[in-house]
């Protein structure tokens, strides 16, 4: 898998979710040599991966570079970083509510510009990462970027960049979401009696098999929701609560509301 990978790759920032992306990319044969981050604190990352407390003098040509770090730091970051990046450098944005255009403003010299909206399961090789690029990207661009993300899960292009919050909503924060329902579901099962700690084993176990079983199924989670549930049956019974008055569909629209609102509140300074 070696081709698929940037000749250099600089990390400005390595948080929560730059460092997942960094780990997954190190155990899929990414050669650490490879890999510069740039970390105020100058903590280790990951053996053999330099870091830098400082911007280093150049850039070599090919060079990918993530900014990973938080996006009130934009302006602060472009002025050092700005300079050294021409039309060899790639420039893979993931910071939140930040569009294109400003991206391109701080770094007017830079070569193709790409935001990327990951989630936290991409650390397994299984998340979800939205991609929107310039419209001037050329075709090889995108497809450097496609190889790159490749081992991080599913990559989506995103047609329309005024959709970042809508996907952030629900592929961003859902994991937090998802996360809550297992840990209802289990406290669901203890209020109706099972000790607590079989219930939350079986409300995981329970959610990681049905998942896998619609990822790899022919027919969609509500043909096999329906499947499961035979007339007059325990999960008929359970799923007539669920559907009544569409109850669940109206309260996950909810969720992804309140949090797109929030993220265009951000994207505005609130």
């Amino acid at each position: 898998m070696n081709d698929i990978w940037p000749k250099k790759l600089f990390l400005v920032g390595c948080g929560n979710m730059a460092g997942q992306m960094l780990t997954r990319w190190l155990a899929c044969g990414l050669d650490p040599a490879r890999v510069t981050v740039l970390r105020p604190s100058g903590r280790a990352v990951a053996d053999g991966v330099q870091v830098v407390t400082a911007y280093p003098a150049s850039l070599a040509p090919g060079t990918t570079v993530l900014l990973g770090m938080k996006p009130y730091q934009l302006g602060d970051v472009a002025t050092a970083l700005a300079p050294l990046c021409g039309e060899g450098t790639t420039l893979l944005s993931i910071l939140a509510g930040t569009p294109l255009a400003d991206l391109r403003r701080q770094f007017p010299k830079a070569g193709p510009i790409v935001r990327a909206m990951p989630n936290l399961p991409v650390g397994l090789g299984q998340g979800v990462t939205a991609l929107h690029a310039e419209a001037a990207s050329s075709e090889a661009a995108r497809t450097a970027i496609d190889a790159l993300i490749a081992p991080l899960g599913l990559a989506e292009w995103i047609a329309d960049e005024g959709q970042f919050n809508e996907v952030t909503a629900l592929s961003g924060c859902g994991p937090a979401f998802l996360f809550r329902f297992i840990d209802a579901l289990a406290r669901a099962g203890e209020a109706i009696g099972l000790p607590a700690d079989q219930a939350a084993r079986m409300a995981l176990a329970t959610v990681h098999g049905s998942a896998n079983m619609a990822a790899q199924a022919s027919d969609s989670p509500a043909v096999l929701a329906d499947r499961v549930a035979s007339p007059g049956g325990m999960t008929r019974e359970g799923l007539n609560i669920l559907d009544a008055d569409d109850r669940l569909l109206k309260l996950l629209t909810d969720t992804l509301c309140a949090a797109r609102d929030r993220g265009e509140e951000m994207a505005q300074g609130g």
